[in-house]
C-alpha cells in the first residue's frame, strides 16, 4: 500500500479536527483491516508510530504537504466560525462528524460511509459474531435502502423480503434521506420486538408492508449436503455469507464430503451478500490453480495487482456453482473465478454486480470510515460493477418463487382486476390450480379455481379470497418454496454437473 493510502485517515480527519487554537486531535492508528497482509499492516503501525512521534508544527507541515495547506485552513476556518459564531448550537463533535460524512456523501458512492462508534460496534457483530435482528444485508441503491439478500434462516427470510426489495418506512417512519447505518439502526433491535417495514418491490405498483419478530441471526454460514443423481454421489456446500470463519468452516466441510467419496460438487452462494475479501482468496486457493490468477485488484492509481494460489493440481471431482440476483461481492468473485480461472459452471441468474472493495480505517476513538479503495476483475480482466455475473447456464425458479406475500385488506371476487389478484392467479397455478389467466382480472375460470383450492383445504367455498383463504394460500406457497423436489435451480446445477 502506498503513502496516500496509509494516511488516507490523516487527510481525512486532522481536516476536520483542528480547534480555534490550532491544536491537533491525534489518531493513533492508520492500517487497515484484516484485509491487507502482515507487511502492510505492520507499516501502517510504523507510519503511525513515526506521525505521533512529530511535534504539533512538523505534524501540520505533513499533513499541508499531502493535501495542501490553504484547504486545510479553509475547513480550519470554517469549523472555527460555524462553532464560535452560529446562534445554533455547535457541538464539536456533530460538526466533525457531519463533516466526514458531507466528504464521503460527495463521493457518489453508496458503499462508502462513516460509522461512529456505536455503529460500528454493529458492524463488527455482523462480521465477527451473532446478532440480533431481521437478517437482511442492505446497500444504498439510487439513494433508496435496498435489500442485496435476506440471511438464511432469518426473519427477514421467513417474511419473504427478496434481492433489491427497497424499504421505504420503519414503524412508519421514512429512511429517505437517512445514511444507510441510520437506517440500518432503526431497523435492528432486541430479539422478539416487532418491526413493521414498508416495502417497495420491482413491478409491484403499491407498497408492501412486511410485519417481522426481530431474532438471533445464526453464525453458521456454511450448510452441507448430499444428493444422489443417477446412482451418482454429490457434496453441496451453501456459503451463506464470507465472514471470518466462514473458509474454516468450508475446508471442514470439503474435507468430510471427500470423506464420503463424493463424486462431484455444488457450491451455492445463491442470496450471499459478500463479506470478507480474505475469506473467499482462502476458499478460491483450494481450487484454482497457480496457471493464472483468480482475481486482480485494481488501484485510484489504475495499478492491477495479481493474486494467485500456490496449488498445481485442481480436483479430480466436477464442480459447479449456484447463484442469483441475491449473490453480491464476495460470492461474485467466487463464482468468476471458479469460472473463468476454473473453468467451472455457473448456474441460475445474473448476479447482484457489486465488482468494488471497502477497507475499514479506525478513526482511533472507535469510529470508522470504511472506504471503496479498488476494484476487483474477473481472472480474465472484466470489471462487473453493476452488471453482475452472468450464468453459463441461466435457470430461474418458478414463477410463484417470485410472487409477493399475500395480504388482502378487501376481499378479492369476480370482476376485480389489480396486482394481488395476478398474485394470487400466479400461486395457484403453481400449486396446480387452474385460473385460466395469470394477468390480474378475477374471471369465472380464476374463481372457479379459487372454490376448488377451498374444498381441498376445508374453507367454506365462497370462490372469493378472503383472509383466511389468502392466508391458507401463502402457507402452502411458502411450503412449495421451501421444498427440494422445487428448487429448479439446484436440480439443474446437478444435472450440469454430470453431464
Amino acid at each position: 500500500m502506498n503513502v496516500r493510502a496509509r494516511f488516507v485517515a490523516i487527510i481525512v480527519v486532522l481536516a476536520v479536527l483542528i480547534g480555534a487554537a490550532g491544536s491537533y486531535v491525534g489518531i493513533q492508528y492508520f492500517g487497515t483491516t484484516s484485509n491487507d497482509n502482515s507487511d502492510q499492516t505492520a507499516n501502517a503501525d510504523q507510519d503511525a508510530e513515526n506521525f505521533a512521534s512529530l511535534s504539533e508544527d512538523e505534524q501540520k507541515e505533513f499533513i499541508e504537504g499531502l493535501s495542501g495547506g490553504e484547504d486545510i485552513e479553509k475547513v480550519e476556518q470554517a469549523f472555527s466560525v460555524i462553532q464560535d459564531n452560529s446562534l445554533v448550537e455547535a457541538d464539536k463533535d456533530q460538526l466533525i462528524e457531519g463533516a466526514i460524512e458531507g466528504m464521503l456523501g460527495t463521493l457518489d458512492d453508496p458503499y462508502s460511509t462513516y460509522m461512529d462508534q456505536e455503529t460500528m460496534k454493529e458492524f463488527d457483530q455482523s462480521i465477527e459474531s451473532s446478532f440480533q435482528g431481521i437478517g437482511a444485508e442492505v446497500s444504498m441503491v439510487n439513494e433508496k435502502v435496498t435489500v442485496v439478500a435476506p440471511i438464511k434462516g432469518s426473519p427477514a427470510e421467513e417474511a419473504g423480503l427478496k434481492p433489491n426489495d427497497q424499504i421505504l418506512e420503519v414503524d412508519g417512519e421514512s429512511v429517505e434521506g437517512l445514511e444507510l447505518y441510520d437506517a440500518v439502526s432503526k431497523i435492528r433491535g432486541e430479539k422478539g420486538t416487532e418491526v413493521t417495514l414498508t416495502v417497495e418491490r420491482p413491478g409491484s405498483s403499491d407498497p408492501l408492508t412486511v410485519e417481522l419478530v426481530r431474532d438471533d441471526i445464526p453464525l453458521e454460514t456454511v450448510y452441507t449436503d448430499t444428493k444422489t443423481v443417477d446412482g451418482k454421489k454429490a457434496g453441496v456446500i451453501e456459503i451463506t455469507s464470507f465472514s471470518q470463519e466462514t473458509s474454516k468452516e468450508f475446508e471442514e466441510a470439503l474435507n468430510e464430503l471427500e470423506g464420503e467419496d463424493i463424486e462431484g460438487l455444488v457450491i451455492d452462494v445463491r442470496g450471499n451478500p459478500g463479506g470478507l475479501f480474505t475469506d473467499v482468496q482462502d476458499i478460491l486457493e483450494q481450487f484454482i490453480t497457480d496457471e493464472q490468477p483468480y482475481v486482480q485488484i485494481e488501484d485510484s492509481e489504475g495499478e492491477v495487482s495479481e493474486y494467485a494460489s500456490e496449488l498445481k493440481e485442481t480436483k479430480d471431482y466436477p464442480i459447479t456453482i449456484l447463484q442469483d440476483e441475491g449473490s453480491a461481492s464476495a460470492s461474485e468473485i467466487l463464482a468468476a473465478a471458479m469460472n473463468e480461472a476454473g473453468g467451472y459452471d455457473v448456474v441460475g441468474t445474473t448476479s447482484f454486480g457489486k465488482g468494488t472493495v471497502q477497507q475499514t480505517i479506525p478513526m482511533g476513538d472507535g469510529s470508522t470510515i470504511k472506504l471503496t479503495l479498488y476494484k476487483w476483475l474477473t481472472p480474465e480482466g472484466n470489471w462487473i460493477h453493476e452488471e453482475g455475473v452472468e450464468p453459463t447456464v441461466e435457470q430461474k425458479q418458478p414463477e410463484y418463487f417470485y410472487t409477493n406475500p399475500v395480504e388482502i385488506e378487501e376481499t378479492l371476487s369476480f370482476d376485480d382486476n389489480n396486482e394481488q389478484v395476478e398474485n394470487v392467479q400466479i400461486m395457484l397455478e403453481g400449486m396446480d390450480y387452474d385460473p385460466g389467466r395469470t394477468d390480474g382480472y378475477f374471471s369465472e375460470e380464476t374463481e372457479a379455481a379459487v372454490s376448488e383450492f377451498q374444498a381441498d383445504e376445508g374453507i367454506e367455498q365462497t370462490g372469493e379470497v378472503n383472509e383466511e383463504t389468502g392466508g391458507r394460500i401463502q402457507e402452502i406457497i411458502v411450503e412449495e418454496v421451501r421444498s427440494d423436489d422445487n428448487d429448479r435451480q439446484m436440480n439443474k446445477a446437478l444435472e450440469v454437473l454430470f453431464e
